[in-house]
């Protein structure tokens, strides 16, 4: 198990170098109210005075119910001062201006993270802050998170965690037991959850990751879901002549 005060410590330390060096007044991130954004928050928070968490509820309804709630609990705890800004308007206008339908799932659940990535670049540069990710190892690993939309981010001080070290390292960091104990989802749509969807525990994850034995069938859902999403983990491919 990891010494969660040296890596406190750590991240915290990073996080104030990143600032000094890139000359940003402070952070600003996505306050979803899941454990990942909570994780950030915390760190951020004991990094410097100026962090903003944006709660940007989008369409589903869990938004603005249980995670707006999580992520005020989340801001109080760690004294973050917060700012709720509601995309549903704006996706609905969205898919008008479009004006085809768009039928398939991932097209319509990636629009809400890409609208948050875009409303927290505008009030990070508006203010001169970084833009913090909230992404851990497992889901980059898994390809678990959208493509310029919550995989961008100007750093990320819990890219290295496995989901499940994230719920240590915020029991040991006093994090409100609902944000810690509830079964982790993006919230994209009713009743989603991250497990049922990929059809894999995060502890499957994690332990594959660790070199640990698991099923044959987590390891092929595992080997699938990263290959698949490999092209998220570089950068767009150009033409360069030879």
């Amino acid at each position: 198990m990891r010494n969660w005060e040296k890596e406190k410590e750590k991240r915290v330390a990073f996080i104030r170098d990143l600032l000094a060096t890139s000359g940003a007044k402070g952070v600003v991130f996505g306050n979803s109210g899941g454990k990942d954004s909570a994780l950030v928050a915390a760190l951020c928070s004991f990094a410097t005075d100026n962090v903003l968490g944006v709660i940007m509820p989008c369409h589903s309804k869990r938004n603005y119910g249980e995670d707006r709630e999580d992520g005020l609990a989340v801001a109080e705890k760690y004294g973050i001062e917060t700012m709720i800004v509601d995309l549903t308007k704006v996706r609905s206008d969205l898919l008008e201006a479009i004006q085809t339908p768009l039928q398939s799932k991932g097209a319509l659940s990636n629009i809400a993270p890409r609208l948050r990535m875009t409303t927290l670049y505008a009030i990070g540069a508006e203010r001169g802050y970084l833009v913090a990710g909230t992404g851990n190892r497992s889901e980059r690993y898994m390809g678990y998170f959208t493509k310029w939309g919550d995989g961008a981010c100007d750093f990320n001080p819990i890219a290295d965690l496995g989901a499940t070290e994230v719920f240590d390292f915020l029991r040991y960091l006093g994090a409100p037991d609902h944000v810690v104990n509830k079964a982790p989802s993006a919230g994209l749509f009713e009743g989603q959850t991250d497990e049922s969807e990929m059809g894999v525990t995060y502890a499957e994850i994690d332990a594959f990751l660790n070199g640990e034995p698991v099923s044959d069938e987590a390891k092929a859902i595992i080997e699938r879901y990263h290959k698949s999403s490999l092209h998220k983990m570089v950068m767009p491919t150009v033409y360069e002549e030879k």
